[in-house]
């Protein structure tokens, strides 16, 4: 192991080493798949922003992932079936709405959906849904946005809990936390 003055070691405190010294970082620990955007109904552009460059110097697919809340996901069937069913079952153009939107606030920051970038809209609690997408499309990594400001959402956490945190316990992807910005 090299000693932090060799000369074959890069001094990291002055920025100076090159990819080598890299080379054993992370091997393996990413996989070819897409990178999963967690977009919450409100939603601060700089998120989608950051999660778009990153998908590009990745050289990634971004998905950018809704998690519709006027639907649920039911799981009550045996293991490997998974049905996913409208609380309310006739189609209503209101239950439309919330994706629509969304796809139009994404659409005005990133343009048209395609090689680029995709939208899903997903049914169920959200960091359960987060990670059947992320382990159906063997993703790479997932982005959530960091918790926002204020007792509304401080109520919110307390009541249903923090995605950030549950992404992080219920799959082994890296799971990436973009800071809220003060609007």
């Amino acid at each position: 192991m090299p000693s932090p003055g060799d000369s074959t070691a890069g001094d990291f405190t002055r920025g100076d080493f090159g990819p080598g010294d890299f080379a054993q970082a992370g091997a393996g620990a990413w996989s070819d798949g897409p990178l999963v955007l967690g977009v919450p109904w409100e939603f601060d552009g700089q998120l989608v922003r950051s999660a778009a460059g990153l998908a590009a110097i990745m050289e990634k697919h971004l998905i950018c992932a809704f998690v519709d809340p006027a639907s649920y996901l039911t799981e009550w069937e045996p293991p490997g079936s998974r049905d996913g069913t409208s609380l309310d079952p006739v189609p209503s153009i209101d239950a439309e709405f919330p994706a629509r939107q969304m796809l139009t606030k994404l659409e005005d920051l990133l343009g048209q959906p395609g090689g680029a970038w995709s939208f899903r809209v997903l049914n169920g609690e959200v960091a359960q849904a987060l990670v059947r997408l992320a382990e159906s499309t063997d993703a790479a990594a997932l982005i959530v946005g960091g918790q926002r400001p204020g007792r509304v959402a401080r109520m919110g956490r307390l009541l249903e809990g923090s995605v950030s945190v549950s992404l992080t316990r219920l799959q082994a992807r890296p799971v990436l936390i973009v800071p809220h910005t003060a609007s």
